[in-house]
C-alpha cells in the first residue's frame, strides 16, 4: 500500500524540522510527512559525534527564529544543539510524523497524475516502501553522509595506530595519554585540537596552509545581564538583532575591505597566541571569506597552543610511517592516533535519483528559483541554507516561502507549479558561489548552478533574500502554474502520521 501526503520532507535535522514546523503554524491543514535515514532527530547534528562539536555561528541567530534559544552560551555544543531540534519538534507536533530508518532512493514526478512518487527502503530490514505526494521538500542538506573527502595518503596502510575520520568517531575512543595528530585546519579540526588537548599527551594540527581563525566570546555577558532587567523576549531579540547585524558587517567588509581585515583578524590571533608562535601557521594566502572563517570560543585553541599542549605544523605529508607522519620537509611526527579532519564530500538531494515525466535530471544542470524552487522541476522546493552566515537564516525565510507559495496555490485552485528559466541564463558556477574551500571545489559539478542575475542567482545576502522570499509577490512570470481537470480530493487531517499507515 502506498502512503499518500500533501507535503513530503526529506530529512529530520535543523531544516526538515524547521520546514515541518513552519507547515504546522502557517499550514495547519496539509498532511505531512517526514523520511529520516537516521533513528533519531538531529540530521548533521545526529551524525557527528567527535570531541567538542560544536556550532559555528552563535546561537541566538542558528536558532529558529520562531523559537528562540534562551542559553547565554554563544557556540552551543553538538548534544545541546541536538536537544534543541528535538525540543522543537515535539513542542509544534511534528515529531510524532516521522518515518525513521527510510533511506530514499528515487523521487519521480508524474504530470499527468500531478504526483511525486517516492521509492525508499527501510533499512534496518530491506522492506521496500512508496510515498506519493502533492509537493516534495528535500532537506538534505549538500554533503554525503555515508562518506566524509579522504584522500589517500602514501603509506597509510603502514601505520600501525588508530586512524579516524570526524564523520566516523568511535564512541568509546580513549585516547588518554595518547600522541593525537589531526590533519586539517577547517572548523573541524579547531574544533577537536583543544577539545583532545585536555586528556592526550600531546596534539598536533598538522596543515598544509593555514586559515583564517577569530576568537569569540564563549558566554554572551551582555545578554546575561539585560536578562536581569528586561523581559526574557526582548534580550532574545535585542540578541539576536546584534549578532545577525555584526556577522554582515564584518562579511561585507571583508568583501570592500579585504586588506583591512585581513591586517585586523591577524593582530587579533597575534595577540592571542603570544609572542612565541609562529604566525606564518596563522597567515592564510587568501583574502577574508575567500573561505569560511573558523570561530573558536574565548580562543581555546590559542590557549592549549600557548600552553604547550597543542602545536600548529605547517607542512606537506611526504608518507605514513609505522608509527607517525613522514613530512617533505623531513620532520616526523609520532602518533599513536591520526584524525583526518580532511572535509566532506558533497551530495545533491541525499544522493536520491531525481525524474520528471521519466526524464532524468541532475541538481548539478539546473538552477534554482530564488534559492528554492528547482529550475524545470515542478512542485519541489530544496531547502538548504547560508554558507557566509548561520544557516538557518535562509532556512527559516525559505520555508515561510514555501508555505507562500502553497497558500497561493491552494487559493487559486492550482496544483502544479514549475519555475521556467530563460534559455541564456545559466553559468558554469556552482550555488555556493566565490567560496574556494576544497570540499566546494570538489564538488562543483554536483550543485545546482548559478544564473546571471535574480531570481536565478543565489546572492547569500540576508537582505535580498527576506525582500525575494518574504516580500515578493509569489506570481511571476518565471513560474508557471496549472490547475488540473480533476482535483485530487482535499486533506481532512491537520497531519497524517506516517507509523499509522501501511506501506
Amino acid at each position: 500500500m502506498t502512503a499518500d501526503y500533501d507535503v513530503l520532507i526529506l530529512g529530520a535535522g535543523i531544516s526538515g524540522i524547521g520546514m515541518a514546523c513552519h507547515l504546522a503554524r502557517e499550514c495547519p491543514e496539509k498532511r505531512v510527512a517526514i523520511l529520516e535515514r537516521r533513528h533519531a532527530i538531529g540530521g548533521t547534528w545526529d551524525l557527528f559525534r567527535y570531541p567538542g562539536i560544536r556550532s559555528d555561528s552563535d546561537m541566538f541567530s542558528f536558532g529558529y527564529a520562531f523559537r528562540p534559544w534562551h542559553d547565554y552560551k554563544v557556540l552551543a555544543d553538538g548534544p545541546s544543539i541536538r536537544q534543541y531540534i528535538a525540543d522543537t519538534a515535539r513542542e509544534y507536533g511534528v515529531d510524532r510524523y516521522i518515518r525513521f530508518g527510510v533511506k530514499v532512493e528515487a523521487a519521480s514526478w508524474s504530470t499527468e497524475q500531478r504526483r511525486w512518487t517516492v521509492i525508499a527502503r527501510q533499512e534496518d530490514t530491506g522492506e521496500a516502501l512508496t510515498f506519493t505526494c502533492q509537493y516534495l521538500v528535500p532537506c538534505t542538506g549538500y554533503y554525503n553522509h555515508d562518506h566524509g573527502h579522504l584522500p589517500h595518503f602514501a603509506g597509510q596502510e603502514r601505520f600501525n595506530g588508530l586512524r579516524i575520520h570526524p564523520q566516523h568517531w568511535p564512541e568509546d575512543l580513549d585516547y588518554h595519554g595518547k600522541r593525537v595528530v589531526v590533519i586539517g585546519s577547517g572548523a573541524t579540526a579547531v574544533t577537536l585540537v583543544p577539545a583532545m588537548a585536555g586528556k592526550a599527551a600531546h596534539v598536533t594540527m598538522l596543515q598544509r596552509s593555514p586559515g583564517y581563525i577569530f576568537s569569540v566570546p564563549a558566554y554572551d555577558k551582555i545578554s546575561a545581564k539585560l536578562d536581569r532587567v528586561l523581559p526574557t523576549r526582548w534580550v532574545y531579540r535585542l540578541a539576536r538583532w546584534r549578532n545577525i547585524r555584526m556577522q554582515r558587517l564584518i562579511y561585507k567588509a571583508a568583501r570592500r575591505w579585504p586588506r583591512q581585515i585581513r591586517s585586523w583578524l591577524l593582530a587579533h590571533v597575534e595577540k592571542q597566541v603570544g609572542t612565541g608562535v609562529d604566525m606564518r601557521h596563522f597567515t592564510p594566502g587568501y583574502n577574508p571569506w575567500d573561505e569560511r572563517l573558523c570561530a573558536v570560543p574565548d580562543g581555546d585553541l590559542f590557549t592549549v597552543i600557548r600552553e604547550g599542549k597543542a602545536s600548529v605544523v605547517t607542512d606537506h605529508i611526504e608518507t605514513f610511517t609505522e608509527d607517525g607522519i613522514l613530512l617533505k620537509s623531513g620532520k616526523v611526527l609520532k602518533a599513536d592516533i591520526i584524525v583526518t579532519a580532511t572535509g566532506l564530500q558533497l551530495q545533491s538531494l541525499g544522493g536520491m535519483t531525481l525524474r520528471v515525466n521519466g526524464r532524468q535530471l541532475g541538481p548539478g544542470d539546473l538552477m534554482t528559483y530564488k534559492g528554492v524552487l528547482l529550475q524545470d522541476v515542478p512542485n519541489l522546493a530544496y531547502l538548504f541554507g547560508y554558507t557566509n552566515a548561520p544557516w538557518t537564516l535562509k532556512i527559516d525565510m525559505a520555508a515561510s516561502y514555501v508555505c507562500r507559495l502553497l497558500k497561493h496555490m491552494d487559493a487559486g485552485d492550482f496544483d502544479m507549479v514549475t519555475a521556467h528559466a530563460p534559455s541564456d541564463e545559466m553559468l558554469d558556477e556552482s550555488i555556493l558561489g566565490s567560496l574556494q574551500s576544497g570540499y566546494v571545489q570538489r564538488g562543483q559539478g554536483v550543485l545546482p548552478r548559478q544564473g546571471r542575475g535574480l531570481p536565478w542567482r543565489v546572492l547569500h545576502n540576508l537582505e535580498a533574500d527576506r525582500k525575494m522570499l518574504l516580500k515578493q509577490a509569489i506570481a511571476d512570470p518565471a513560474l508557471e502554474f496549472k490547475r488540473a481537470g480533476t482535483r485530487v480530493a482535499p486533506s481532512s487531517a491537520r497531519m497524517a502520521d506516517p507509523r499509522a499507515l501501511s506501506v
